[in-house]
């Protein structure tokens, strides 16, 4: 990554003062001898980000625990739902266990936040791990249905990952020359993540439940998120440093939060509305790879995303989510193609990230320091709580309607519900972080 060069190639190059050129003694002649050793600076802003020292170590850790959240309920209801013969229960098992996670983790951040990210994640993982085996045994040996409701709500400490690692970025960034471009840079690549776990961990989950044996994607999820934890623990010259504790309150009173949670809730039904609706919809195997191009969409944008040098303000990334929203609703209406959906799906999805990875800088931009994980953890689990809203709302309008089509305006409302918040919560909220030019 570190190139010398020759005078005739630094133009292409930029030095850091760390860097520069200083005088050193080269024997016993008189004078020192001024050496200048120039440093290649990648254009590529993903490069320059994970040329950080540590950057790369923790971030393969939090991806190898990251996938396995999206692993674990669908593992959960195949492994139940083979054991039992009933959906209905494997999914009040998996709706209860969220449930209580969306409750306990703005308290695990918090803990976080207080005394560092190793010392709380570490614990509360293999606390989590336990009981997930605690659960597919019970889900094994067909145990009384209670058991299987215990397990899942005392297993429900699954740290925020993606906020963790949002955090740390925030932390060696923050003294960065171009520290607000790269915080953006590093940002999208979060959100990219986020989408590529989220697309390949059930389709992971359900694949060895269904080629292996019911309870295999819930031990291949354990195995991996304790293992990816371990190792993004250790890597601790990148964890941020635990803040002096204040008295400030819960990052819910910081002035812009709560109208900020709002968006995100409004957000999270636009998602678990497209998703209920489209498996209602296409009704059938093709289903998952459609449905996917969604995700696919979104993870190719957030990685485009985090290559420009200005973001745009959260309205206008808004607008352009509910502009594209109306694709899919459209081509099901009118062509009822199933590629036409797809093609619509894929363009929706492109929406998706900009607008979260701009709430998310926001989120980093309102909360105080002291409480970033708290904060981030809140958005997360206020877009967790919009999906549950979007997918029961989502799935009863394409039951109870003459044609599931009418479940697309679910996702449609809902996207111009979280323009409509966002333009009412004021400049502070609708403001976004702008990096140099």
């Amino acid at each position: 990554m570190f190139t010398p060069t020759g005078p005739a190639l630094a133009p292409r190059y930029r030095e850091p003062a760390a860097r520069r050129p200083r005088p050193y003694p080269t024997g016993p002649g008189p004078g020192p001898v001024a050496v200048a050793v120039a440093v290649a600076v990648p254009r590529n802003p993903y490069l320059r980000l994970f040329a950080v020292p540590g950057a790369r170590a923790f971030t393969v850790g939090n991806l190898l625990a990251r996938l396995p959240m999206a692993m674990f309920s669908v593992s959960a209801v195949m492994m139940i739902a083979g054991a039992y013969g009933s959906y209905a229960l494997a999914g009040a098992v998996s709706a209860a266990g969220l449930a209580v996670g969306a409750v306990v983790a703005p308290l695990l951040a918090r803990l976080v936040d207080r005394h560092g990210q190793a010392r709380i994640a570490v614990p509360a993982t293999v606390w989590a791990v336990l009981w997930q085996l605690a659960l597919l045994l019970c889900a094994h040996g067909r145990a009384p249905v209670w058991t299987l409701f215990a397990a899942a709500v005392l297993g429900a400490t699954l740290p925020n990952t993606g906020g963790m690692s949002r955090a740390r970025w925030a932390h060696l960034l923050k003294d960065a020359p171009d520290g607000p471009a790269a915080l953006h840079t590093a940002n999208a690549f979060e959100q990219a993540a986020d989408e590529l776990c989220f697309m390949l961990g059930p389709a992971l989950a359900a694949v060895l439940c269904s080629s292996l044996f019911p309870e295999a994607g819930t031990l291949v999820a354990a195995v991996l998120f304790l293992t990816g934890m371990l190792v993004f623990a250790a890597q601790r010259r990148t964890e941020p440093p635990v803040a002096p504790r204040t008295r400030a309150g819960s990052p819910l009173r910081t002035p812009g939060m709560p109208a900020l949670l709002a968006v995100f809730l409004a957000t999270g039904a636009v998602f678990g509305a497209m998703e209920i609706v489209t498996l209602a919809y296409v009704d059938g195997p093709p289903a998952g790879p459609v449905l996917a191009l969604q995700a696919a969409g979104s993870c190719a944008a957030g990685l485009l995303y985090g290559r420009v040098r200005r973001t745009a303000p959260l309205g206008v990334c808004l607008a352009a989510m509910t502009a594209l929203m109306s694709l899919p609703l459209l081509a099901a209406a009118l062509t009822g193609s199933l590629l036409a959906l797809a093609a619509g799906l894929l363009l929706a999805g492109m929406a998706t990230a900009p607008a979260m990875v701009t709430g998310m800088g926001l989120v980093q931009r309102l909360t105080p320091a002291a409480q970033l994980n708290e904060g981030m953890t809140l958005a997360v689990t206020a877009l967790l709580a919009g999906i549950a809203l979007g997918s029961a709302t989502g799935g009863r309008l394409a039951e109870h309607a003459p044609t599931p089509v009418y479940g697309y305006l679910v996702p449609v409302a809902a996207a111009a519900l979280a323009l409509l918040l966002s333009t009412a919560t004021g400049r502070r909220t609708a403001t976004t972080v702008r990096t140099p030019s």
